[in-house]
């Protein structure tokens, strides 16, 4: 049983869209939260430079493997006209899940970067209320862009 694609509804656009506003949104949060880690005090210009592209690099993937993820777990063959909320949750938990994560891999395993004192850190799971909110505003600024409505109603803005 194959379902149709709703006319009109272009969805390699709205990706596009989406990853854009992602790329943008990221470059812009790492470059303000930069003083919530310690390369900002201890590092060079060319360490802080290197940490936030290669920060928002990173972030672009894995916005694009969450949303992506989401649709095949939860997407309807008419996203992202329908199924908007569905799409939009499993995103968020996944880009969220991943943080967790990798914050605490990176910060108490590896060490491969650390808070500054001025990073808030979420109690019993240790990761840094600046990352966490990132996974959670940006991919919704971003969905919000790229379908012309808040990623959590169905319906195209000019349906009736």
């Amino acid at each position: 049983m194959t379902a149709a694609i709703e006319p009109g509804i272009d969805w390699t656009r709205t990706l596009r869209r989406y990853l854009a506003a992602s790329a943008l949104l990221h470059l812009s949060w790492e470059v303000v939260q930069l003083p919530l880690y310690s390369v900002w005090s201890t590092g060079t210009v060319k360490q802080q430079a290197f940490a936030v592209f290669h920060c928002s690099i990173g972030d672009v993937m894995i916005a694009a493997l969450a949303l992506l993820s989401a649709i095949a777990l939860a997407g309807r063959p008419t996203w992202p006209s329908s199924g908007a909320l569905r799409v939009y949750a499993v995103c968020l938990a996944g880009g969220a899940g991943y943080t967790i994560y990798s914050e605490w891999l990176n910060v108490s395993v590896r060490g491969s970067w650390a808070y500054s004192k001025l990073m808030p850190v979420v109690p019993l799971i240790g990761t840094g209320l600046a990352p966490l909110l990132q996974w959670i505003v940006i991919p919704t600024l971003a969905l919000w862009f790229a379908v012309d409505r808040p990623p959590w109603r169905d319906g195209r803005p000019d349906a009736k």
